[in-house]
Protein backbone atom coordinates (compact mmCIF):
# COMPACT_ATOMS: atom_id res chain seq x y z
CA UNK A 1 0.00 0.00 0.00
CA UNK A 2 1.23 3.44 -1.11
CA UNK A 3 1.51 6.22 1.00
CA UNK A 4 -0.77 9.69 0.16
CA UNK A 5 1.39 11.76 -1.90
CA UNK A 6 3.44 14.54 -0.64
CA UNK A 7 3.99 18.50 -2.28
CA UNK A 8 6.67 18.04 -5.03
CA UNK A 9 9.91 20.01 -4.26
CA UNK A 10 10.46 22.64 -7.26
CA UNK A 11 14.30 22.55 -6.93
CA UNK A 12 14.61 18.90 -5.98
CA UNK A 13 14.66 17.76 -10.06
CA UNK A 14 18.48 19.63 -10.07
CA UNK A 15 20.91 16.89 -9.92
CA UNK A 16 22.14 16.64 -6.37
CA UNK A 17 25.49 15.58 -5.13
CA UNK A 18 25.03 11.88 -3.41
CA UNK A 19 27.05 10.30 -0.81
CA UNK A 20 27.20 6.19 -0.92
CA UNK A 21 27.91 4.40 2.59
CA UNK A 22 30.74 1.89 2.44
CA UNK A 23 32.51 2.35 5.51
CA UNK A 24 30.82 -0.82 7.27
CA UNK A 25 33.18 -3.67 8.55
CA UNK A 26 30.64 -6.27 7.20
CA UNK A 27 30.70 -9.04 10.54
CA UNK A 28 27.45 -10.62 9.61
CA UNK A 29 29.05 -11.33 6.07
CA UNK A 30 32.08 -12.91 7.21
CA UNK A 31 34.34 -14.57 6.45
CA UNK A 32 33.47 -13.02 2.75
CA UNK A 33 34.46 -9.34 4.58
CA UNK A 34 37.80 -10.66 6.18
CA UNK A 35 39.70 -9.59 2.92
CA UNK A 36 37.59 -7.76 0.98
CA UNK A 37 35.24 -4.99 1.73
CA UNK A 38 31.39 -5.37 1.67
CA UNK A 39 30.96 -2.90 -0.81
CA UNK A 40 33.17 -4.77 -3.11
CA UNK A 41 31.31 -7.85 -3.02
CA UNK A 42 30.27 -9.85 -6.03
CA UNK A 43 26.65 -10.46 -7.20
CA UNK A 44 26.12 -11.75 -10.99
CA UNK A 45 29.69 -10.61 -11.80
CA UNK A 46 29.29 -7.20 -10.97
CA UNK A 47 30.37 -5.32 -7.92
CA UNK A 48 27.67 -3.91 -5.28
CA UNK A 49 28.53 -0.28 -5.25
CA UNK A 50 29.11 -0.56 -8.98
CA UNK A 51 25.55 -0.97 -9.39
CA UNK A 52 25.05 1.84 -7.17
CA UNK A 53 27.30 3.88 -9.08
CA UNK A 54 25.95 3.41 -12.51
CA UNK A 55 22.22 3.76 -11.51
CA UNK A 56 23.82 7.28 -9.79
CA UNK A 57 25.60 8.40 -13.12
CA UNK A 58 22.02 7.46 -15.37
CA UNK A 59 20.30 9.55 -13.22
CA UNK A 60 22.54 12.58 -14.09
CA UNK A 61 24.70 12.50 -10.83
CA UNK A 62 28.37 13.64 -11.33
CA UNK A 63 29.38 13.79 -7.87
CA UNK A 64 29.72 11.06 -5.21
CA UNK A 65 31.18 10.79 -1.59
CA UNK A 66 31.73 7.24 -0.78
CA UNK A 67 32.72 7.04 3.17
CA UNK A 68 35.42 3.95 4.17
CA UNK A 69 37.19 2.73 7.03
CA UNK A 70 37.70 -1.18 6.47
CA UNK A 71 39.83 -1.99 3.54
CA UNK A 72 39.64 1.59 2.66
CA UNK A 73 42.59 1.40 0.49
CA UNK A 74 41.14 -1.15 -1.54
CA UNK A 75 38.00 0.85 -2.40
CA UNK A 76 39.99 3.42 -3.28
CA UNK A 77 42.33 2.09 -5.95
CA UNK A 78 39.11 -0.43 -6.96
CA UNK A 79 36.71 2.84 -7.55
CA UNK A 80 39.80 5.57 -8.44
CA UNK A 81 38.55 9.00 -8.75
CA UNK A 82 35.42 7.50 -10.58
CA UNK A 83 36.23 8.49 -14.37
CA UNK A 84 35.14 5.47 -15.59
CA UNK A 85 31.75 5.56 -14.07
CA UNK A 86 31.14 9.24 -15.55
CA UNK A 87 31.67 10.65 -11.96
CA UNK A 88 34.03 12.40 -9.98
CA UNK A 89 34.67 10.41 -6.33
CA UNK A 90 35.58 12.21 -2.98
CA UNK A 91 36.73 9.93 -0.26
CA UNK A 92 35.79 10.82 3.62
CA UNK A 93 38.20 8.25 5.14
CA UNK A 94 36.74 6.97 9.15
CA UNK A 95 39.38 5.96 11.08
CA UNK A 96 36.90 4.70 13.46
CA UNK A 97 33.85 4.04 11.76
CA UNK A 98 31.20 6.70 12.37
CA UNK A 99 28.24 4.83 11.93
CA UNK A 100 25.75 6.39 9.21
CA UNK A 101 25.20 9.64 10.78
CA UNK A 102 28.40 10.43 11.99
CA UNK A 103 29.72 9.56 8.45
CA UNK A 104 27.66 11.59 7.29
CA UNK A 105 29.11 14.77 9.55
CA UNK A 106 32.25 14.07 8.68
CA UNK A 107 31.71 14.29 4.66
CA UNK A 108 29.48 17.47 4.70
CA UNK A 109 32.25 19.72 3.46
CA UNK A 110 32.34 17.34 0.28
CA UNK A 111 28.63 17.76 0.64
CA UNK A 112 28.01 21.42 -0.23
CA UNK A 113 25.04 22.95 1.04
CA UNK A 114 21.97 22.20 -0.67
CA UNK A 115 19.98 18.38 -0.18
CA UNK A 116 21.93 15.20 -1.37
CA UNK A 117 21.09 11.74 -1.70
CA UNK A 118 22.58 8.97 0.73
CA UNK A 119 22.67 5.37 -0.32
CA UNK A 120 23.49 2.03 1.96
CA UNK A 121 25.67 -0.18 -0.29
CA UNK A 122 24.48 -3.03 1.31
CA UNK A 123 20.74 -3.11 0.03
CA UNK A 124 20.21 -3.38 -3.93
CA UNK A 125 16.96 -1.22 -5.60
CA UNK A 126 15.89 -0.88 -8.92
CA UNK A 127 14.30 2.66 -8.29
CA UNK A 128 15.22 5.22 -10.78
CA UNK A 129 17.58 7.96 -8.35
CA UNK A 130 16.13 10.55 -10.78
CA UNK A 131 12.71 10.07 -10.04
CA UNK A 132 13.29 9.73 -6.85
CA UNK A 133 15.46 12.91 -5.97
CA UNK A 134 12.55 15.15 -8.38
CA UNK A 135 10.06 13.87 -6.16
CA UNK A 136 11.10 14.79 -2.85
CA UNK A 137 9.43 17.57 -1.16
CA UNK A 138 11.19 20.34 0.84
CA UNK A 139 11.77 19.08 4.47
CA UNK A 140 14.40 18.05 6.41
CA UNK A 141 14.85 14.61 4.78
CA UNK A 142 12.63 12.47 2.21
CA UNK A 143 13.18 8.79 3.31
CA UNK A 144 12.74 5.85 1.09
CA UNK A 145 10.39 3.33 2.45
CA UNK A 146 9.68 0.14 1.37
CA UNK A 147 7.51 -2.72 2.26
CA UNK A 148 8.89 -5.10 5.55
CA UNK A 149 10.92 -8.16 4.09
CA UNK A 150 10.46 -11.26 6.03
CA UNK A 151 13.34 -11.08 8.22
CA UNK A 152 11.94 -7.58 9.49
CA UNK A 153 8.04 -8.37 9.55
CA UNK A 154 6.93 -5.37 11.84
CA UNK A 155 8.80 -2.44 10.25
CA UNK A 156 9.57 0.43 11.40
CA UNK A 157 7.88 3.75 10.72
CA UNK A 158 4.50 4.58 9.26
CA UNK A 159 3.60 7.51 7.14
CA UNK A 160 0.72 9.76 8.16
CA UNK A 161 -1.66 11.25 5.57
CA UNK A 162 0.48 14.08 3.95
CA UNK A 163 3.37 12.08 3.98
CA UNK A 164 4.87 13.10 7.26
CA UNK A 165 6.80 10.23 8.79
CA UNK A 166 5.59 8.79 11.76
CA UNK A 167 7.74 6.21 14.70
CA UNK A 168 5.80 3.04 14.29
CA UNK A 169 4.63 2.95 18.10
CA UNK A 170 3.36 6.71 17.88
CA UNK A 171 0.20 6.22 15.66
CA UNK A 172 -2.85 7.60 18.43
CA UNK A 173 -3.79 9.24 15.48
CA UNK A 174 -4.34 7.22 12.93
CA UNK A 175 -4.57 3.58 11.74
CA UNK A 176 -1.46 3.07 9.42
CA UNK A 177 0.72 -0.06 7.90
CA UNK A 178 4.39 0.17 9.08
CA UNK A 179 7.49 0.16 6.87
CA UNK A 180 11.14 -0.09 6.46
CA UNK A 181 13.47 2.70 5.74
CA UNK A 182 15.10 1.13 2.36
CA UNK A 183 18.92 2.65 3.27
CA UNK A 184 18.15 5.61 0.77
CA UNK A 185 16.80 8.94 1.70
CA UNK A 186 17.61 13.01 0.71
CA UNK A 187 19.02 14.62 3.43
CA UNK A 188 19.36 18.34 4.40
CA UNK A 189 22.70 19.12 5.37
CA UNK A 190 21.54 21.40 8.09
CA UNK A 191 20.11 18.32 9.73
CA UNK A 192 23.53 17.02 10.67
CA UNK A 193 25.53 20.47 11.01
CA UNK A 194 25.89 21.14 14.80
CA UNK A 195 26.60 17.06 15.28
CA UNK A 196 30.22 16.38 16.45
CA UNK A 197 32.30 14.13 14.35
CA UNK A 198 32.00 11.12 16.24
CA UNK A 199 29.68 7.54 15.66
CA UNK A 200 26.33 8.43 15.98
CA UNK A 201 23.21 5.98 14.38
CA UNK A 202 21.34 7.96 11.90
CA UNK A 203 17.93 6.94 13.78
CA UNK A 204 19.28 8.97 16.71
CA UNK A 205 19.08 12.27 14.47
CA UNK A 206 15.93 11.61 12.30
CA UNK A 207 13.64 10.82 15.96
CA UNK A 208 13.26 14.49 16.94
CA UNK A 209 12.89 15.27 13.28
CA UNK A 210 10.42 12.70 12.79
CA UNK A 211 8.47 14.07 16.16
CA UNK A 212 8.45 17.21 14.71
CA UNK A 213 6.98 16.13 11.56
CA UNK A 214 10.27 17.50 10.11
CA UNK A 215 10.88 14.29 8.20
CA UNK A 216 8.99 13.13 4.70
CA UNK A 217 8.60 9.99 2.99
CA UNK A 218 7.80 7.99 0.19
CA UNK A 219 6.75 4.07 -0.10
CA UNK A 220 8.70 2.59 -3.48
CA UNK A 221 6.74 -1.27 -4.08
CA UNK A 222 9.79 -2.10 -7.09
CA UNK A 223 12.82 -4.40 -6.58
CA UNK A 224 14.34 -4.07 -3.01
CA UNK A 225 17.20 -6.30 -1.32
CA UNK A 226 18.87 -5.76 2.15
CA UNK A 227 22.13 -7.94 1.70
CA UNK A 228 22.63 -8.06 5.01
CA UNK A 229 24.02 -11.68 5.27
CA UNK A 230 25.60 -14.13 3.46
CA UNK A 231 22.12 -15.55 2.45
CA UNK A 232 20.77 -12.23 1.64
CA UNK A 233 23.74 -11.89 -0.83
CA UNK A 234 23.15 -15.58 -2.69
CA UNK A 235 19.39 -14.89 -2.93
CA UNK A 236 20.11 -11.56 -5.19
CA UNK A 237 22.98 -13.64 -6.93
CA UNK A 238 20.93 -15.68 -7.61
CA UNK A 239 17.46 -13.46 -8.45
CA UNK A 240 20.24 -11.15 -11.22
CA UNK A 241 21.64 -14.33 -12.83
CA UNK A 242 18.13 -15.60 -13.59
CA UNK A 243 17.09 -12.33 -14.47
CA UNK A 244 19.79 -12.43 -17.31
CA UNK A 245 19.60 -15.64 -18.40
Amino acid sequence: MNAPASAESTTAATPCKAMLLAAGRGERMRPLTDSTAKPLLKVAGKRLIDYHLEKLAGAGVTQVVVNTSWQAKKIESTLGDGSSYGLHIDYSYEPVALETAGGIRQALPLLGDNPFLVVSTDVWCDIDYADFIAKSPDSSAHLLMVNNPAHHSKGDFTIAPGGKVQIKNDISKFDSEAFTYSGIGLYHPQLFKSLPVAPLPLRDVLIPTIKAGQTSASVYDGLWFDIGTVERLKALNDYLVNRNT
